[in-house]
């Protein structure tokens, strides 16, 4: 069965939810877009996952951020300003009751058409901007067990032709990936870049350590994950030396520890990649569970993430 980093137990009070559809609140069964709006038709449109902790978004700002610098890219205007935005999310949020273990999904797509065409000037209404809040948590059980991981022949591809670091409705190539990877029997897919160097995985962004190093990639052909930008910092802040750079499945192989990090779990642990364990390679011992780096990354990052959710409610 699969493990990926976002494997949930179907929470039932998610069927009582109300979304936020274009600032309306509407029960879960009757929230719902036009058959002509852009992400649906195109998957035109720029998303943010979030989660909700003791009351507080953390890395609100920074979410926020990243919505608006892809909807400037892909020249959308999303209607409202960034204040006007984060207070319909905290409605939304609030209506619902919300304090804990939550999982926002915020959508931002071009809106509706005159006609299933692509053409940006035959969009008829504002964008349409939907808040989906969710009770949902990565089970520690995740943590414990780690993640098995595939190297797909789908690549992470040039900016030219869709730039990766787009947080885009379009996700079809990691789709793919996610698809090659379980039809291999792992729970996620391991993505190169044009090159044949490490990227990251299809839905989460990848970590390996080696001699006491910490190694992730460039960052040239993934989203700017907001994680995995604070597990860097922390790396920096903690003694723990760094490095966003290019390396082969060669390294990857000869790590000691893995891991991949995303707004919704956190950090989960690598277990074996490509059918090989993760450990030392000089160690006959199988995988014995999260390294000590990796355990304390994900410590300081449960601890950051705390402390963000509580500035957030100052």
């Amino acid at each position: 069965m699969s493990n990926s980093s976002h494997d949930i137990k179907i929470d039932p009070r998610n069927l009582d939810i109300l979304i936020s559809v274009n600032g309306e609140l509407v029960p879960r069964a009757r929230a719902m877009v036009s058959v002509f709006d852009s992400g649906f038709i195109l998957g035109d449109g720029v998303w943010e996952g979030l989660r909700v902790v003791n009351g507080g978004v953390p890395f609100l700002r920074e979410h926020i951020e990243r919505l608006y610098e892809g909807a400037k890219a892909i020249f959308m205007d999303i209607g409202l300003t960034p204040d006007e935005l984060v207070s319909r999310l905290i409605a939304c949020i609030d209506a619902n009751g919300m304090t804990d273990g939550v999982h926002v999904r915020l959508m931002v797509t071009r809106g509706v058409k005159a006609t299933p065409y692509q053409d940006p000037r035959v969009t008829v209404s504002p964008p349409t901007i939907v808040i989906i809040p969710e009770y949902k948590m990565a089970s520690p059980e995740k943590f414990e067990r780690g993640l098995s991981l595939f190297t797909v022949n789908v690549r992470r591809g040039y900016p030219d032709v869709q730039d990766q670091k787009l947080n885009s409705h379009s996700k079809l190539n990691c789709i793919t990936a996610c698809i090659q990877a379980a039809n291999s029997g792992a729970d996620e897919a391991l993505m190169l870049d044009p090159h044949g160097f490490v990227a990251t995985c299809n839905s989460t962004h990848f970590f390996i350590v080696r001699r006491g190093e910490l190694w992730t990639s460039t960052g040239q052909y993934c989203i700017p994950g907001i994680t995995r930008g604070n597990m860097i910092r922390l790396a920096k802040e903690n003694g723990i030396p760094v490095y966003e750079k290019p390396f082969s499945l060669y390294d990857v192989y000869g790590a000691d520890e893995a891991f991949v990090t995303g707004t919704f779990a956190g950090l989960i642990p690598v277990r074996v990649i490509d059918g090989r364990p993760v450990r030392n390679p000089l160690s006959t011992e199988e995988w014995q569970g999260a390294g000590p780096i990796s355990l304390r990354l994900s410590a300081l990052y449960k601890s950051l993430a705390a402390a963000d959710a509580r500035r957030a409610l100052a």
